[in-house]
């Protein structure tokens, strides 16, 4: 199933299809493993399909009822019909995780392609795009970033927005990658700092390239330096308050960036032999890029993104910019690079590409409707996750969910009526169109990496039944205590039950020393495979309950006009919330770009 060549008929049919399907099987989708034993989640199935699955190997769970790839099953026992359809009906409705293309990769293997040489280096990536940063993210930045320049080509637009941009390492990526003029905005003021940072080591490793190559003939030209707003994005305002808290900003001073500090020494004793960075000019800050600037990514490994000779190199901003939604800065109190794009009343104010990488909760569904709403923005990309963090009528404040106080002047642009899910009026309508918080919760899991597990036959899948048997200790104790939180404990695979007992108990306020039932505890460590096929059913509900969230986003873009494209851009081996939603507003006369 394509996304692409779903029609809005087909689109609506399949939204239909799944609300039906996880109605029907919300007692699977909304249970808590570790409550396996309390709840009697074993008893919950129907008996054929307890008897038939009760004595699968872990392997045979992949095999047999998670992998969608899997075309010859050989099966130990008949399967009831009714476990056959359910199976089978969850792998048709979920989108394809896998691009067509890598549908025929080598069984087992993990990383993709790019990791074979360097375990943890792209081989597709410039090694200054590589510092810092983990494989998984390596591989994310390139993919997307390569897809949010195609955006940027066909719309005509340089500019682009990342929200959610963290330590900036996308950022970096479009911007002295790709060419792009990159305001990027990140509620986190030490991950905005440490981007600004990260932008200058770059600058600092780009010019001491320029100096030891000889021959500056073939080296590209960086693009703008990319400029920093540390701001949180309020979902429920409007896009013109958006686009005003991207271009105003109150400026606090960071210094200038200085180079990695194990090479601090050598450039005080180079020093007056460097030629000092230039500053960007206003208009590169504000969007002008060079017109050779590289467009493919071989070309970007291959000049390793050297400034070519003859080119000035842009500085890394002096400052950060703080949103206060405050008094504007002015060219007074910002440098060059953090020159704001709004002005009020600033005519032809440019149009941009918006995109956020893995972008939490209801962040994902607030940039959706400002491509929607805002005139300026041409296309988006959005990666999301955290669903459980996504707000409902049900659940309009889920654990987890950040909401800062909102500024005075921000009251009269709220919207109390929107919540994350669902968006489109369609999904509304329909009966029993709810998902629950642990539905939603579940759908972050990675089922790749679970199947993984299984076929591997790896200790980690005692985890869940160790906390299983810890939870009817501590209910046992103190009944009140319902799925309390213990947080992880470290190697707990690796740990005898008794000593996981004694770390976890104390983390619910309960005595280490506890006195456990012996031969209890180890009739219900016997039934962890048990426990592996009840999660694993629950998993197989994953990508459904996904595929509804990112569906009914695809039909709120329809109704508002647009059409959308689900592409899994990541390897979802290596990137589990690797599906992006890629939308592109059409040309004035109405025709698509």
């Amino acid at each position: 199933m394509s996304t692409s060549t779903l029609s809005v008929e087909q689109q609506r049919n399949l939204a239909k299809n799944l609300t039906t399907f996880l109605s029907q099987y919300k007692h699977i989708s909304d249970s808590y493993i570790i409550e396996f034993f309390t709840e009697d989640l074993w008893d919950t199935l129907p008996i054929r399909w307890q008897q038939v699955l009760c004595d699968l190997s872990a392997p045979q769970i992949a095999d047999l009822l998670l992998d969608p790839t899997q075309r010859v099953r050989r099966y130990t026992s008949v399967w009831p019909l009714s476990l056959l359809a359910f199976r089978a009906t969850a792998h048709a409705l979920a989108f394809p995780r896998v691009a067509r293309q890598d549908q025929g990769r080598e069984p087992g293997r993990v990383k993709p392609e790019e990791f074979l040489e360097n375990q943890s280096q792209s081989s597709l990536l410039g090694h200054i795009f590589r510092k810092h940063v983990k494989p998984k993210k390596q591989h994310e930045i390139r993919k997307l970033g390569t897809l949010v320049k195609q955006l940027c080509d066909q719309t005509d637009c340089r500019s682009v927005v990342d929200v959610g941009s963290g330590q900036g390492h996308l950022t970096r990526f479009l911007s002295f990658g790709l060419g792009l003029s990159v305001t990027a905005i990140e509620a986190d003021h030490k991950l905005v700092a440490m981007a600004s940072k990260f932008d200058g080591h770059l600058l600092w490793t780009l010019e001491k390239e320029k100096q030891r190559k000889k021959d500056t003939s073939q080296l590209s030209v960086s693009g703008p330096c990319p400029r920093h707003v540390a701001g949180w994005v309020n979902p429920k305002a409007s896009w013109e308050v958006f686009i005003k808290q991207l271009g105003t900003a109150e400026c606090v001073g960071e210094g200038q960036p200085t180079p990695p500090a194990s090479r601090k020494k050598r450039l005080r004793e180079s020093e007056q032999h460097r030629r000092p960075l230039v500053h960007a000019t206003e208009s590169e800050s504000l969007g002008s890029t060079d017109s050779d600037a590289p467009s493919t990514i071989n070309h970007l490994q291959e000049s390793e993104l050297a400034p070519e000779h003859g080119s000035s190199l842009p500085s890394c901003p002096k400052r950060l910019c703080k949103n206060e939604a405050g008094p504007e800065s002015s060219p007074s109190n910002c440098c060059p690079c953090a020159q704001p794009v709004y002005q009020e009343g600033q005519q032809g104010y440019p149009d941009f590409v918006l995109t956020g990488l893995h972008a939490c909760g209801d962040l994902s569904a607030t940039l959706l409707r400002h491509f929607i709403n805002c005139p300026h923005v041409r296309g988006i990309t959005s990666v999301a996750c955290c669903y459980m963090k996504i707000t409902t009528t049900e659940n309009p404040a889920p654990p987890g969910l950040v909401t800062p106080p909102i500024p005075p002047t921000l009251a009269n642009d709220m919207s109390h009526s929107e919540f994350g899910y669902p968006m489109s009026s369609w999904v509304r309508g329909l009966p029993e169109h709810q998902l629950s918080y642990k539905a939603r919760e579940g759908a972050c899991h990675a089922i790749e990496d679970y199947m993984r597990r299984l076929r591997e036959e790896s200790g980690l899948l005692r985890t869940h039944c160790y906390r299983a048997t810890l939870e009817t200790i501590i209910r046992g104790a103190r009944p009140e205590l319902r799925r309390a939180g213990i947080q992880t404990i470290k190697k707990a695979h690796l740990l005898p039950f008794t000593e996981y007992a004694r770390l976890g108990l104390p983390r619910v306020g309960l005595p280490a020393a506890l006195p456990l039932d012996l031969d209890r505890v180890e009739a219900m460590l016997k039934q962890q495979g048990r426990v592996v096929v009840y999660f694993s059913l629950a998993l197989l509900l994953a990508p459904v309950v996904e595929t509804l969230v990112l569906l009914d986003r695809m039909i709120y873009l329809q109704e508002n006009g647009m059409e959308s494209q689900l592409v899994p851009l990541f390897d979802p081996n290596f990137s589990p919330r690797n599906l992006v939603l890629v939308a592109l507003k059409p040309d004035m006369d109405g025709e698509g770009r």
